[in-house]
């Protein structure tokens, strides 16, 4: 199909020009071979946007770093806004990233494990690529060091370094002279999950603190000693499998923070099957020193609940998302309570789900606050324990909001002790706001891997954006939005960023709300990506409204970033609507009639073969309806044997007279109907298409005296076959003449060649400037579902 300056547009099946033959007969054979000959489903099912890795490098809106070899094998990420690094750890190195790109030159620290480390490990039976530092942890130390800590070819070690704030003279320098031991602050096996957060100068770590990893231990870390969770207590920790962990203060007295870790663990069946999973938050207070006789060095205040994602099923039988998968925490202006984010997976062979659920700190509070969990024997089921709580309460920091009476753990009575040692477990789980998922993905078609979120002001309200990775390069955009009255809630899939160029599974994100930038990890790299770019929604204010996105609002001019009332913007021209997206409310008698300019084609199809008509929707979530016009009324076009619906546009199987004129594509979205395309079709009697080709035969005899021909290309995904690719299409189509097909596009590549020849020799300033097309114009791309 070749477009005319009048927007026009000629197809014959007969290649009257070669462009148009090969990227017709290309689309053609990409329907029949994805067999997508389905009316367009559900619009939750699809993003409004989907943008493949090409799509976003030219759009400006991502870039890459990549280590040398092509393999970035990191074990941990730190943001460090102070000094707008973005710090990784891998095999043997750190990096040093700048946060505005991550692909400016960087700097670098190596820090590999001695010769006779690494001889030790493969002694001990490791295999060679075990043996090396791989850098587990980094946190901030002070204002001028970070600590970092490797597994030192299974012999665990820490060092700091220095940095600097100075622009000027940037530092990341390791201070050799001060490596020492890093045990119980990373593990000895690479692969081991480890997680870590610092509180007031303290370093509170989760980790297999042993070689052989059965030693899990919860484990703070100061200068004034240690605290950890008791050796081979398996009601304190079985089997966990550590997520995440947080700081967050009770009140305003700094005596009574806690530190809560997000875990997985096993869980014995009383029954005596196999061992379940549960997700669980464990609780302990920052200032806990252990006891003076007993629980020495351990925890006087840990306390576990188990975290609840389900989904309530027929019959009262719930369906759990018991694996935790990762967690994060959205604070607020008020530190105190901020908003806990869990994804979550099933257990179950059979069927894989995930779940996003939400958990306020007013749930968790009240939960510790609640019954404690007893049992007889192990045996037996977990009822309430309805004996006498000792006094200070289990779980409870010394602290003087909680009466002063205690200034240390160590003073606490040994009943205290004996109680939190020998009943650690919650009665009551932890539920859910709204006592449901606010997300669900049921479809099996990827695992979820990592979850960050944002907390977006708009013009109805504040929303919560969630960037949710996939095992091959995605990050899904999504909002959700509970309905109070139906108690239902909607989840919104506005983007769909392949932020990758091959599918790789994304093993962590982090979000800076101060640069509005993700910083997205995998084996293969960091990919830096804007969270939002408004402008490739489109320029009218129905499509701005339409695609619900927080970020986004329309301006007057454009669809462009959102920003509260009196920062940039005057309030009379914003339009945005996230909660419903009505396009026809909020635009009324703003472009509703002339924004969106028609599209028209002119298309000719030939009798007894295949036609097309495109039609490609500004959303993925639209719903697509064709019409023929019959005088001044529309008659819609039903599929059947004769015609398809897909998503390239209308086929026609096999082409007949009296499919001749005029049709309209219209798409439909949140009650918003607009025409995309009106399409003239004229239907070519076949023995005019025949005189074509009698003519083409002619002018090639006169080609083949004057120059030899040119050499005609195959697929390029196939450059070794001997058959023309385009054979196939015409077999496909069943176009009876197929020899002379084959030599009016030969001839018609012939002279293609020598003009690409010609053009080749002009002078340069004709050509893209180096670097034009990564700077272009920002537009939508218009993409197809996936299948």
């Amino acid at each position: 199909m070749v477009e005319t300056e009048s927007k026009r547009h000629f197809r014959t099946s007969a290649c009257a020009r070669m462009a148009g033959c090969v990227w017709t007969l290309t689309l053609i054979l990409c329907v029949v071979l994805w067999s997508d000959f389905e009316v367009q489903g559900a619009k939750n099912n699809y993003p409004r946007l989907r943008l493949s890795h090409k799509e976003l490098w030219d759009l400006n809106r991502t870039w890459v770093f990549q280590a040398g070899e092509g393999v970035l094998q990191h074990y941990s990420m730190l943001l460090d806004e102070t000094q707008e690094r973005l710090i990784i750890g891998g095999k043997d190195i750190l990096y040093s990233l700048n946060l505005d790109r991550v692909s400016a030159p960087h700097s670098e620290i190596h820090w590999a494990s001695s010769e006779e480390q690494v001889e030790q490990c493969l002694m001990q039976g490791r295999e060679k690529p075990e043996c090396a530092n791989y850098i587990k942890l980094i946190q901030q130390y002070n204002s001028t060091h970070l600590l970092t800590c490797g597994t030192g070819a299974f012999s665990p070690a820490c060092a700091y370094i220095r940095v600097s704030h100075s622009m000027e003279n940037r530092v990341f320098q390791l201070e050799l002279e001060h490596i020492e031991s890093g045990r119980g602050k990373s593990p000895f096996h690479p692969n081991s999950p480890t997680i870590s957060t610092v509180s007031r100068g303290q370093l509170f770590v989760g980790l297999y603190t042993d070689y052989w990893e059965n030693d899990a231990a919860l484990y703070r870390l100061g200068n004034h000693g240690y605290t950890r969770t008791e050796v081979g207590d398996r009601q304190q920790l079985n089997e966990p499998k550590f997520v995440g962990s947080v700081a967050i203060p009770d009140n305003d007295d700094p005596a009574d923070d806690k530190v809560y870790f997000f875990f997985t663990e096993r869980v014995p069946n009383t029954e005596g099957g196999h061992k379940a999973v549960y997700s669980r938050v464990a609780r302990v207070c920052a200032n806990d020193h252990g006891g003076q006789r007993m629980l020495v060095n351990r925890w006087s205040s840990f306390l576990k609940a188990r975290l609840i994602c389900s989904v309530a099923g027929p019959n009262g039988i719930d369906t759990h998302f018991d694996e935790l998968e990762d967690v994060f925490v959205l604070k607020k202006k008020d530190e105190k309570n901020p908003e806990i984010f869990g994804l979550f997976s099933t257990t179950s062979a059979v069927f894989k789900g995930y779940a996003v659920c939400m958990y306020n700190m007013e749930e968790i509070r009240a939960v510790f606050n609640g019954p404690f969990a007893h049992r007889e024997r192990a045996d037996h089921h977990w009822s309430v324990y309805e004996g006498k709580v000792p006094y200070p309460r289990p779980g409870s920091c010394a602290s003087k909001i909680n009466g002063g009476q205690f200034s240390s753990s160590k003073e606490y009575p040994d009943e205290v002790l004996r109680f939190v040692r020998s009943h650690p477990l919650m009665f009551q789980p932890v539920q859910p706001v709204h006592r449901r998922p606010i997300l669900l993905d049921t479809d099996g078609r990827r695992r979820l891997t990592e979850l960050a979120v944002d907390r977006v002001e708009a013009e109805d309200g504040h929303y919560n954006v969630l960037f949710i990775g996939t095992d091959d390069s995605v990050v899904l955009k999504v909002i959700t939005i509970f309905n109070k009255e139906a108690n239902t809630v909607e989840e919104v899939l506005l983007e769909e960023l392949q932020v990758f160029k091959v599918p790789v599974p994304i093993t962590e994100i982090i979000i800076s709300t101060k640069r509005q930038q993700l910083y997205v990890g995998s084996e293969v790299g960091v990919a830096q990506v804007r969270v939002h770019q408004c402008g490739l929604y489109g320029s009218a204010c129905a499509d701005c409204c339409l695609a619900r996105d927080p970020y986004c609002a329309w301006d007057g001019h454009t669809c462009s970033r959102y920003y509260p009332a009196g920062i940039y913007t005057k309030r009379r021209f914003r339009r945005q609507d996230v909660r419903h997206g009505n396009a026809v409310q909020q635009c009324n008698g703003l472009q509703l009639n002339d924004a969106q300019s028609v599209l028209e084609k002119l298309v000719y199809g030939v009798e007894k073969n295949s036609t097309l008509l495109e039609c490609r929707p500004r959303s993925l979530q639209a719903l697509l309806t064709w019409y023929m016009l019959k005088g001044l009324d529309m008659e819609e076009i039903k599929g059947d044997e004769h015609i398809i619906q897909t998503s390239h546009g209308l086929l026609f199987l096999t082409t007949k007279k009296s499919d001749a004129g005029v049709y309209v594509c219209q798409s439909e979205e949140h009650g918003f109907v607009q025409t995309i395309v009106r399409v003239t079709l004229e239907v070519l009697e076949e023995e005019r298409v025949e005189s074509l080709f009698h003519r083409g035969e002619y002018e090639e005899k006169e080609v083949q005296f004057r120059s030899p021909p040119c050499p005609f290309p195959s697929l390029p995904s196939a450059p070794s076959a001997t058959k023309l690719w385009y054979k196939d299409f015409m077999q496909l189509i069943g176009y009876s003449n197929f020899q002379r097909v084959e030599q009016y596009c030969e001839r018609v590549w012939c002279a293609s060649d020598r003009k690409r020849k010609k053009l080749k020799g002009l002078p340069p300033k004709w050509r893209y400037s180096q670097g034009a097309e990564r700077h272009g114009k920002a537009r939508a791309p218009r993409h197809t579902r996936d299948h």
